[in-house]
């Protein structure tokens, strides 16, 4: 019986997540350019356009991944890709978060993709994010370290730079020992400052520091935040009060 309660847990989570994911595809209309996410609850998503995509539910729509693991996702599940050679405007991207705060500004980067999902983000008409309620939290910075994008170069100074801050940055590793490494070979620093009082002002200093190809505080760019709990599908756009 050890255990049992931690896998009910894991497989709600699940159900929540996958929930979550076939929501936002229900806003995803032919002929879309789609910004493809990356995460577990983005899986489902990528899952479910897939099978829209092969049912004829879904036709003439093409996908910009967010990282390497969800451009092999896509292709797997049939999903056409394109470059910002072709496109470079996005009308909807689908994407998770590992924090949310009330206004819907997000902590993002725990799987490592958050310089290309800025991207997206910021080359998008419309983004939605798709999270279980355990994501919910008062304010960023409660339950999740902000990642910090590093050039391998400048990590130890930067890391100085990040306890200045009040920030305790570890760098991110491998189960094996190894230093993680992103999709474009920087390093991450997982940085907890504790509930985060003034985001503006950590994004600023953040943005001016050399060496820091970019940080997981994501500031006003969520249209939506779709919420699922376990008393179903919750809506929140940003202007929501």
């Amino acid at each position: 019986m050890n255990g049992t309660p931690n896998a009910n847990a894991k497989a709600l989570q699940d159900r929540l997540k996958k929930e979550a994911g076939i929501s936002a595809v229900d806003l995803v209309s032919p002929g879309m350019v789609l910004g493809l996410g990356t995460g577990s609850t983005t899986h489902f998503a990528l899952e479910e356009i897939g099978k829209r995509l092969a049912d004829g539910r879904l036709k003439d729509i093409v996908g910009i991944p967010s990282s390497l693991d969800t451009e092999k996702s896509a292709r797997e599940f049939g999903i056409p890709l394109i470059t910002f050679d072709e496109k470079q405007s996005i009308d909807l991207t689908i994407d998770g978060a590992d924090e949310v705060d009330p206004a819907l500004n997000l902590i993002k980067g725990g799987g490592g993709a958050l310089l290309r999902e800025k991207v997206l983000a910021q080359a998008s008409r419309r983004n939605v994010m798709v999270v279980d309620e355990s994501k919910l939290s008062p304010r960023l910075g409660t339950h999740f370290p902000v990642p910090i994008e590093v050039i391998p170069f400048a990590w130890r100074p930067v890391a100085e730079f990040l306890k200045s801050l009040g920030g305790e940055p570890v760098l991110r590793k491998k189960d094996g020992g190894e230093i993680y490494t992103t999709d474009q070979s920087n390093y991450i620093l997982d940085c907890r400052f504790g509930p985060i009082a003034n985001l503006d002002e950590l994004a600023g200093k953040l943005g001016q520091k050399a060496g820091i190809a970019e940080f997981g505080l994501f500031i006003g760019t969520a249209s939506e935040v779709i919420v699922a709990t376990s008393h179903g599908i919750r809506y929140q756009k940003r202007n929501d009060s």
